[in-house]
């Protein structure tokens, strides 16, 4: 299929030019003109409701975004991924983190092979893992039951399990803990495994080639600080279990081949949560909320490929993104997750989405011309509030926020949740409309303060409002709504790259500083000055050694 620019659209120029005007109009205006922009711009999917009714978005316009899609060929497109098609090209590999939850009797075809034996295959060696170590039927090598696992991994195989483990904290079985270790820096695993008891602690290695450095360097550190109490390398058996494909490296490491679960090249780092490396995952919930996980996916990924464009909800938020980014420069979009349990949501959607759209040619190996990727930033509500919202509410900055709460609280303490969901449907309200300086002066003089002081003070109270927003209210956070919450994030950002003619599942931009730092590391082993660099990195260097001699 012929990789299509948007600019060359008939549609394109007509979007601009709506866009063009709907930038002297404001948000609250829009409302004032039609009372039932939530009824016709807010979708329901199951228990979730995406309100994106606070955005520049009108009729005429959503009739435009079809045409421009049937232009782009979307649905053909999208139809390419689930069928298996090669479509990350630069590394020549299909996407089909989809058939990890492909729950129907449907098989799912790569390479003429049905792919879906050897995913069932993994999911049942997940299922009897985890089930094993819950149950407590899996024992260390004194004849102790696992109390304690450390998943060790980096960006995917690291984000996404910790995300989703924390999200679903209700659902964790007592006695048991999960940990993530992810850092090279030595901190991260010196006051992870301080409190642990070797006896007792369960290591998941997840490196799809066990050569990851962070990732490699960490697990022989903990295979070191284990084997000080075990002596015996024969224990390994009994306590690390490898998410690989590296069956030599395994075994040389001392695990196992039972204790070994593999993956496909057809799952992205980013994607894997829903693959073994979900294994920690399913330790700590269990393995039918793990699977209630997939389903909550499964249900997304339907929508997504099979409703129409006017209710496809990943597909309008992507067209939002897109928007944004095109006619109104933005360069960031905030995460404003309102739950506790979510507070890692914002750093999994910044490297889902930075690390997928964060390009600078397009498909045909062009540089582009236009802005791609978000900078994806965010963080609990309501701590953000009292931390960065004063950007986003009186900056000079255009950030669009989606907003995500729970109808419903884990917790319910007193009036904990009503307080938090006040400021969860206030802020995007005040995001919206703002406060005049009319109105600043209206309020300062119903409160005796003197004209001189009105003048003074009212610039500085003034918000200038008609910031854009989406608003997800899910009915609870359960493993099957953040499977599907999950599941539309992936897939708004996949659209969001087609849309911008950028291939989403590549990453070559992580590789230079891997390589340069490789390069350095030799370096750093003695007490010679460096000037192979320029003269920036061979004084900081050098500076390096001096401290670290004193």
């Amino acid at each position: 299929m012929a990789h299509i620019n948007f600019k060359n659209t008939a549609t394109y120029p007509k979007l601009k030019q709506h866009f063009e005007q709907l930038a002297k109009t404001s948000l609250k205006d829009l409302f004032a003109q039609d009372s039932k922009r939530f009824d016709k711009f807010s979708i329901r999917f199951e228990d979730i409701l995406v309100d994106y009714s606070k955005n520049f978005i009108t009729q005429e316009i959503f009739d435009l975004f079809l045409d421009f899609a049937k232009e782009l060929k979307l649905k053909e497109q999208i139809d390419n991924m689930f069928s298996g098609e090669k479509i990350n090209e630069t590394e020549n590999r299909a996407v089909l983190h989809t058939a990890l939850r492909n729950l129907s009797n449907k098989p799912i075809y790569f390479e003429g092979r049905d792919v879906m034996p050897d995913v069932k295959m993994v999911l049942k060696q997940i299922k009897n893992t985890s089930q094993t170590i819950r149950n407590g039927n899996w024992k260390g090598f004194t004849g102790k039951r696992i109390t304690d696992i450390v998943n060790i991994g980096i960006g995917g195989s690291d984000l996404g399990s910790k995300m989703v483990t924390q999200a679903l904290t209700p659902y964790h079985q007592e006695g048991l803990k999960v940990h993530f270790i992810a850092n090279i820096d030595s901190s991260e695993i010196h006051q992870c495994l301080k409190p642990l008891n070797p006896k007792t602690t369960l290591f998941i290695i997840c490196s799809k080639s066990f050569t990851t450095q962070e990732t490699i360097v960490n697990a022989q550190t903990a295979r070191s600080w284990f084997l000080k109490e075990a002596q015996d390398t024969e224990h390994i058996k009994q306590h690390f279990i490898a998410i690989s494909t590296n069956k030599t490296a395994v075994a040389e490491f001392g695990i196992s081949e039972q204790n070994r679960l593999g993956f496909w090249d057809w799952v992205g780092g980013r994607y894997s949560l829903w693959s073994a490396v979900g294994l920690s995952i399913a330790c700590a919930i269990g393995f039918e909320n793990f699977e209630q996980l997939l389903k909550g996916a499964y249900a997304m990924d339907t929508h997504f490929h099979t409703t129409s464009f006017d209710k496809n909800a990943p597909v309008i938020m992507a067209f939002l993104g897109f928007c944004y980014s095109e006619f109104f420069n933005a360069d960031a979009q905030a995460i404003l997750p309102y739950n506790q349990y979510l507070q890692h949501f914002p750093a999994f959607l910044q490297q889902l989405d930075m690390e997928s759209n964060g390009k600078q040619c397009d498909r045909n190996g062009k540089r582009v011309d236009y802005l791609t990727g978000s900078i994806i930033w965010g963080a609990a509500g309501t701590n953000g509030q009292h931390a960065f919202y004063q950007l986003i509410h009186q900056g000079t900055k255009f950030i669009p926020c989606d907003f995500i709460a729970p109808a419903t609280s884990h917790n319910p303490i007193c009036e904990h949740h009503d307080i938090l969901l006040a400021n969860f449907f206030a802020q995007p309200e005040a995001l919206m409309n703002g406060k005049t300086r009319k109105q600043v002066k209206t309020e300062l003089k119903n409160q005796g303060k003197s004209d001189e002081y009105i003048n003074k003070i009212a610039p500085f109270k003034v918000f200038e409002g008609n910031t854009p927003t989406n608003s997800l209210l899910l009915k609870k956070i359960t493993p099957y709504t953040l499977g599907s919450l999950v599941a539309l994030y992936e897939h708004k950002v996949f659209v969001q790259g087609l849309m911008w003619n950028i291939f989403s599942f590549d990453q070559w931009g992580v590789e230079l500083g891997k390589e340069l730092a490789k390069e350095i590391l030799p370096k750093l082993k003695n007490n010679d000055l460096i000037s192979s660099h320029d003269s920036s990195t061979n004084a900081l260097i050098n500076a390096y050694k001096e401290m670290k001699k004193d």
